[in-house]
């Protein structure tokens, strides 16, 4: 049976900055810029959180459906690090805001930038089983940076948005190899939420652990899929992307570590193989358990897609988890994906200065993890709502009663 994407989104909010403005704004060291490799990323409004990414992600897809394929949706997976309660999931809003059947299952799943990928294979699992022949599952992976970060290096490479994929046994975006892959996974405080206001880490820590995952998870996948070779059994490749430059760098310390390719090889294969896959990702930011499948998105829209090609595929999440895979994509990938205008849609985004944009930072901070009983108030930002989302028919939050959050199309 063949298994995999039968149809992906991208959903990258209404708001950016560039990121080399930020930079000069805090005073930060512009030759770090140039290897952060990043051009500007997406920044939510206070009406805007998980949920509404989510969901804004997935309406295309599902409303693309007939009603009878809509009612074969029978497992949702929300997967996020930038959840909105203890015990309840995010997957039980997205499904209500959709209208889907409730006979699903319905969860969430974390394990910080690997959750994505976690969500995924869970739900390819499902389908190939045969447990229910013809059923098909919605991942969505779904997440907002915070500001804590303010006037750090990170705050530069961190996004928001979601990418909502449906997972049958008709991939026409990306067939898995089903059991290629290789895992890897240990303790680690590389990165971490501990409080609801609060990204912490060691960024050093973090790239080494990112690193050594790389070169594990492949060695893993080479022990099951006989043959693998880094350099030829792969068209193009798609890494987790903290920032793009951090990428560059993993892929030229796989290419000496597998193949001892010069400087000069290197360069080049990273331009053909890898490149097409961040140019989303260098648009919009790192949107974590989301970034590996924004990457895919970039690939298949900007690829030379002539012929089915496979993709190796490297997740990983802080603390750690991680897993090279792969799959294959094909010109219908890129056709299907068209119908998204991803791209279009990604520059129809509002330029905010810095000087707004901290403005609308220190608004979201209200709206945190915990808020209860507060309604939102579209005043302070009403031109950008009225630009952006008025009639629009985007999902987004309206109030908060209790604990209970609540949502409205603009």
């Amino acid at each position: 049976m063949e298994v995999g994407i039968e149809a992906i989104n991208a959903y990258g909010g209404q708001a950016f900055i560039e990121v080399r403005e930020l930079f000069e704004k805090r005073g930060l060291d512009l030759a770090r810029f140039e290897n952060l490799m990043m051009q500007k990323k997406s920044v939510n409004l206070p009406c805007e959180d998980p949920v509404t990414f989510a969901v804004n992600a997935a309406k295309p897809i599902v409303d693309a459906l007939s009603e009878d394929d809509r009612n074969r949706i029978e497992l949702v997976i929300a997967a996020t690090e930038s959840g909105l309660d203890f015990g309840k999931s995010l997957s039980t809003y997205i499904h209500d805001y959709l209208k889907l059947s409730r006979n699903v299952r319905l969860f969430e799943v974390k394990q910080a930038c690997y959750g994505g990928t976690a969500a995924l294979q869970m739900a390819a699992n499902f389908i190939a089983s045969g447990a229910s022949p013809g059923a098909r599952a919605l991942v969505v992976a779904t997440d907002i940076a915070r500001a804590a970060a303010k006037g750090t290096y990170g705050e530069p490479s961190q996004g928001v948005a979601a990418v909502a994929m449906l997972v049958s046994d008709t991939p026409h975006i990306f067939k898995l190899d089903h059991g290629a892959s290789g895992c890897y996974g240990y303790e680690v405080m590389d990165t971490c939420r501990p409080l609801p206001e609060l990204e912490t880490g060691d960024p050093d820590l973090s790239v080494l652990a990112y690193l050594e995952c790389v070169e594990a998870t492949f060695r893993a996948y080479c022990e099951r899929v006989e043959g693998a070779d880094y350099a030829s059994t792969f068209d193009y490749l798609g890494f987790h992307t903290p920032f793009a430059g951090m990428v560059k760098g993993a892929h030229r310390n796989a290419m000496r570590k597998f193949l001892k390719a010069p400087a000069a090889e290197i360069d080049a294969d990273f331009q053909r193989r890898v490149a097409p896959s961040l140019s989303y990702c260098v648009e919009v930011g790192n949107v974590y358990s989301a970034t590996l499948y924004l990457a895919l998105c970039g690939l298949i829209d900007h690829a030379p897609l002539s012929r089915p090609s496979r993709v190796g595929m490297f997740s990983y999440g802080s603390g750690c988890s991680s897993e090279f895979y792969s799959g294959v994509i094909t010109p219908e990938s890129r056709r299907r994906l068209a119908g998204m205008r991803i791209a279009e849609r990604l520059a129809t985004r509002q330029y905010l200065d810095i000087d707004r944009y901290d403005r609308i930072l220190d608004l979201n901070m209200e709206w945190i993890f915990g808020v209860q009983n507060k309604k939102i108030d579209h005043t302070p930002y009403r031109d950008l709502y009225d630009l952006q989302f008025a009639g629009r028919g985007l999902l987004v939050l309206k109030e908060v009663k209790g604990f209970h959050r609540t949502y409205e199309w603009s």
